[in-house]
């Protein structure tokens, strides 16, 4: 039996063309992202390119524009889904955690585990996204009103239990909890030493429950005198935190505009 031969049209032998295969649109914006975020993390967003972005990839530059019309839109698209998959996480670990304080120490402690982890993505949203001015208009924003959603909802459930004292102010309770931890880390962020997410966990969730206890819970425990005490320092760290923040205000906003120069 002889080979089949390929067609011909008018005598010309026509091959059989060769698939092209091309990457769904989900499929090529993750890759995008995944190299973006990799980009913006080793690099810092000011030194990150688009044309390097896609080299990591295999293609043009053009590309990622198709679907991200800035650098900053891919920026805010990268921390939106680095968010989406923390809360995911979140979610699925609160639902085997029972009891006021294991539940905030676990919402404490994993803050404290994605600073250290990821100090770079950390960075990135604290340094370029939240000193934006146009920051409050951001999807990033509602994720993470969202992100500190779920240590308040804990809080009031609490405070209609009894557990916690009635006149708990939530926002400050929030800021504690989240200024704490970052000041925490401060030093760790500017690459100098290290923390255990464990150890600072336990301190600041011993502090804020303690400060934010009921007053029968405080007379049973015996900690009426050092929950006084411990929301009396947690008022003076924040203090100390807003003082930090508004000297900063003028410092940023010079080197942006010797930046723009």
């Amino acid at each position: 039996m002889g080979h089949a031969e390929s067609p011909r049209v008018k005598g010309v032998a026509v091959h059989p063309r060769r698939r092209v295969y091309r990457l769904s649109r989900e499929r090529r914006v993750a890759d995008i992202m995944d190299s973006a975020r990799a980009v913006f993390c080793a690099k810092g967003y000011s030194d990150a390119v688009i044309s390097e972005i896609a080299g990591q990839l295999g293609i043009v530059e053009g590309t990622i524009y198709r679907y991200f019309s800035t650098k900053r839109d891919l920026l805010v698209a990268v921390v939106e889904d680095w968010y989406r998959r923390i809360l995911a996480d979140y979610d699925e670990q609160l639902k085997g955690i029972s009891g006021t304080r294991n539940r905030l120490r676990f919402l404490i402690w994993r803050h404290l585990k994605v600073i250290h982890d990821d100090p770079a993505m950390f960075r990135l949203v604290t340094g370029e996204l939240r000193g934006g001015a146009d920051y409050r208009t951001t999807s990033v924003f509602d994720m993470n009103r969202q992100y500190t959603k779920r240590t308040l909802a804990i809080v009031e459930d609490a405070v209609k239990s009894r557990e916690f004292r009635a006149d708990v102010p939530l926002r400050m309770v929030r800021d504690m909890i989240y200024g704490g931890a970052e000041h925490y880390t401060w030093a760790f962020l500017r690459g100098e030493g290290d923390f255990s997410p464990d150890t600072a966990a336990d301190e600041i969730v011993g502090i804020i429950y303690r400060g934010l206890m009921g007053a029968d819970m405080a007379s049973n425990t015996g900690n009426g005198a050092v929950g006084a005490q411990a929301i009396s320092r947690l008022e003076s760290v924040a203090r100390r935190l807003e003082r930090v923040a508004e000297s900063r205000e003028p410092r940023r906003a010079g080197e942006k505009s010797r930046g723009q120069g």
